[in-house]
């Protein structure tokens, strides 16, 4: 059975009112997501979506939240109903009684009530919204129910002629964070924090990836999480040079480097770090000059988190200083300007500096205003800042900086006073590492 502190109740029930202001009239329908196949008759773990429970606050599948603006304001669960016998296979269920009470909703039916019940709401509405192309599935069974408000236009009730993407009111909601919503995070980093220096303490040449894989995760369970927010990134030597290295099956070797890009979820909130480190835990010179280059490049955007600044300023930061350090270090040739002008920067820098942050990993908003400029960031977004470095072996290369992959990711909160950097518990300097492996 979930439970949820009444503040976060509250609201939820808020969010759905503010939505439905925003709506003015019209229908909106919010699915849940589907339950996931594995193989044969075993389910992935299942996990909601993130617009249905921004909304709601409710975890169960089978479940879909409607809202009806206009004349009558209301809110509407259909989800599965109270049955003993299933909850002795798979759990708890609420059943739309208990769940109506629990999570403050106007109305609440069974999710097998929908085909009967839509097609009344749907009638003589002139507005829908809803994600049409999310979810196929969805999509036919809501033309489904249009159809047949459709076919009975000759007893004078008519079907909405609009349709509006919900989840474009949404998104602008879920950019700024809560007071709620950022106690979570602030939580959610200081688990996958704690779990990055632990990683560090148990790193040893010979160990395999996915043993430190083991380590982060035993952490993240214990304190609390109930999943990883994406899936792990354990990438020793070389293999840190692939941005989206997954197999984390390779032995650990004296004198590489270990890059870890790994976060936990929640409360359905995700927290995002990457740290990298000397797997032997003392950074060779070459490692060290461009270690320090990424951290001053991240110290350089992190800087620019501030309602002074537009979305855009930390990468724009992160970059002049990557760019220079290339130069620096004899990876690029030429100008400043000349090197970011030319895109020579990307054979070694590929990347954007950062992304939203919140129930996705990859969160709602838009980046861009509606007149296509980046926009100006205010108290309450989170956003993740990571620049990183990533050489691999070329004829322009001097080789003892081959394979030396170097990622550096904070989740940072923009306040009023400048920005909060709520996984800062993660240690990152070279003092720190290099003092964190020699004690372990």
């Amino acid at each position: 059975m979930q439970t949820h502190p009444t503040e976060a109740l509250a609201e939820f029930k808020s969010r759905r009112q503010q939505l439905i202001a925003q709506m003015v009239e019209g229908v909106a329908i919010i699915p849940t997501a589907a339950e996931a196949i594995r193989n044969r008759d075993s389910h992935y773990p299942y996990r909601f979506d993130s617009y249905f429970y921004y909304l709601t606050g409710f975890k169960e599948p089978e479940a879909l939240l409607v809202l009806v603006a206009g004349n009558e304001n209301k809110s509407i669960l259909f989800c599965r109903d109270k049955d003993m016998e299933r909850e002795i296979w798979d759990g708890f269920r609420y059943g739309a009684e208990a769940a109506k009470a629990e999570f403050g909703f106007d109305e609440a039916y069974s999710f097998n009530q929908l085909d009967e019940m839509l097609p009344k709401l749907l009638g003589n509405q002139t507005k829908l919204f809803y994600s049409l192309g999310a979810d196929a599935s969805w999509d036919a069974r809501v033309t489904g129910w249009l159809n047949q408000v459709k076919s009975q236009a000759r007893t004078g009730i008519s079907a909405p002629d609009e349709v509006f993407d919900v989840r474009k009111l949404v998104d602008e909601m879920r950019l700024y964070k809560s007071a709620y919503e950022i106690d979570v995070m602030r939580r959610s980093a200081n688990i996958a924090a704690a779990a990055h220096n632990r990683a560090m303490q148990k790193t040893r040449a010979g160990k395999m990836e996915y043993e430190i894989e083991a380590e982060f995760l035993h952490e993240f369970y214990r304190k609390g999480a109930q999943a990883p927010a994406y899936t792990s990134i354990v990438a020793g030597g070389a293999n840190a040079c692939t941005l989206h290295y997954n197999a984390n099956n390779c032995v650990l070797k004296d004198g590489d480097l270990l890059l870890i890009d790994a976060g936990c979820e929640l409360d359905g909130y995700a927290s995002d770090i990457t740290r990298t480190f000397p797997v032997n835990g003392k950074f060779s010179a070459a490692q060290k000059d461009v270690y320090e280059l990424v951290l001053a490049a991240q110290a350089a955007a992190i800087a620019k988190v501030n309602t002074a600044n537009h979305w855009n300023a930390p990468h724009e930061a992160a970059l002049e200083v990557l760019a220079q350090g290339f130069i620096d270090l004899k990876l690029c040739k030429g100008s400043l300007s000349g090197v970011i002008e030319s895109g020579d920067y990307k054979q070694f820098y590929m990347h954007r500096t950062g992304h939203w942050l919140g129930l996705d990993v990859h969160d709602a908003g838009e980046y861009k205003n509606k007149a296509g400029a980046w926009r100006q960031l205010e108290a309450g977004m989170t956003l993740t800042v990571e620049p990183g470095c990533y050489i691999r072996p070329a004829d322009n290369v001097p080789e003892h900086f081959w394979n030396i992959g170097i990622r550096i990711e904070d989740d940072v909160m923009v306040t009023t006073a400048g920005a909060e950097v709520l996984t800062k518990n993660a240690i990152k300097t070279v003092v720190d590492i290099e003092s964190i492996m020699a004690k372990s």
